[in-house]
């Protein structure tokens, strides 16, 4: 499995709302939550399954993560453990604590489309 170095990690830990884009659809960038916990980096889809760059992404297909004037590669992995679902859901519901949608992120039907970003 590969991670992301020290740096990055806190970049991501930072930045509220990057955007990504998918090799798929290269020309439409979505913004996205993401967060860090114990140095796995997740991911997951308001729109659940329904989401384009959750689709693109679940089918194994690369991206780019945009933020802070950087572009980073990642790819994604399916974060099907219940442990690491609660661990993204928890990180959430922290980072993003102030936004009205953070419940929203953390419904019964999005915590399938939680996924693990790694860098390619």
């Amino acid at each position: 499995m590969a991670t992301f170095d020290a740096d990055t990690l806190r970049a991501l830990d930072d930045v509220q709302e990057p955007r990504i884009r998918t090799d798929r659809h290269p020309s439409s960038a979505v913004i996205i939550w993401v967060v860090v916990e114990g140095g796995d980096v997740f991911v997951r889809s308001w729109l659940g399954t329904r989401g384009r760059w959750y689709k693109d992404l679940a089918a194994g297909g690369p991206a780019t993560l945009e933020f802070a004037g950087r572009r980073l590669a990642v790819q994604a992995i399916p974060a099907g453990d219940d442990a690491s679902i609660e661990r993204a859901s928890r990180e959430i519901l922290r980072k993003y604590r102030r936004s009205s949608h953070a419940q929203e992120m953390v419904r019964a039907e999005t915590l399938p489309t939680t996924l693990r970003l790694e860098p390619r």
